[in-house]
């Protein structure tokens, strides 16, 4: 069997993003890139269903600029066998768009489970893995707290805002993951010099025919507004007056 994860280059979990002073978007001078944290998460799972001897093969794919092999080299480093690179200048690269080039690289792939980050930390748009899948066809089961293969079925623990649902789904299928799925190893240094050497083979939009010009227009990039600090009062009727008067809540 074969798995496949998208992973993408995004600012580190850890750094304060900045925006522009003009508005225009965030800033990414100098600043710290990292996989993002729910695709580290996607890359753990495909590589213990590796390692349990439930897949053969786990390929790791990214969508950007030649940057992005870092990112790949990590997946790399992680357990990935391969990657693949669709490489593109473009700064902005929308949900649809990459569904559809995610499509175009399975087409080519093959693979039986697409296991991927329920969404990205920089627009957190949650909108690539329901649209991959809609694409394909193929069953989803999104927000994963746990993955179970049995055979041609693939058992999914997701969770919902009532709690947990679990869906059977037959393969091929898209997961998407979800913060408690597992805890994502460090790639050690012997794995990391291994990755230098794993192959990154590299295409374009354009080599799988997809357009990805932007369809959506950015206005603004703002910081949300500061938190006021808050008050102590002294008695219930002052904290109800406050709520009913200041706050206008009650």
């Amino acid at each position: 069997m074969k798995i496949l994860i998208p992973v993408k280059r995004v600012i580190d979990a850890n750094v304060k993003v900045r925006v522009k002073s003009d508005g225009s978007g965030v800033d990414l001078a100098n600043v710290k890139m990292s996989m993002n944290p729910f695709d580290e998460i996607a890359v753990e799972e495909a590589v213990r269903i590796k390692e349990r001897g439930e897949a053969t093969e786990v390929v790791a794919v990214s969508i950007g600029s030649a940057k992005s092999q870092d990112t790949l080299r990590t997946a790399l480093a992680m357990g990935a066998d391969r990657a693949i690179l669709v490489k593109t200048d473009q700064a902005v690269i929308e949900p649809l768009a990459v569904a559809k080039l995610l499509k175009r690289v399975i087409e080519n792939e093959k693979p039986d489970l697409v296991i991927m980050g329920k969404q990205a930390i920089d627009d957190d748009s949650n909108q690539t893995g329901q649209m991959l899948a809609g694409l394909l066809g193929w069953p989803q089961g999104t927000f994963a707290s746990k993955v179970e293969l049995n055979g041609a079925k693939v058992k999914v623990v997701r969770e919902v805002d009532g709690g947990l649902e679990t869906v059977q789904l037959a393969k091929p299928a898209v997961v998407t993951t979800d913060l408690r799925l597992n805890e994502p190893r460090y790639a050690s240094l012997p794995n990391i010099m291994k990755a230098k050497k794993k192959p990154i083979n590299e295409t374009t939009p354009e080599a799988l025919g997809v357009d990805i010009a932007p369809r959506l227009k950015l206005i603004a990039v703002a910081e949300p507004k500061a938190r006021e600090a808050g008050i102590k009062v002294d008695s219930v009727a002052m904290l109800v007056d406050k709520l009913k008067n200041e706050a206008g809540v009650l």
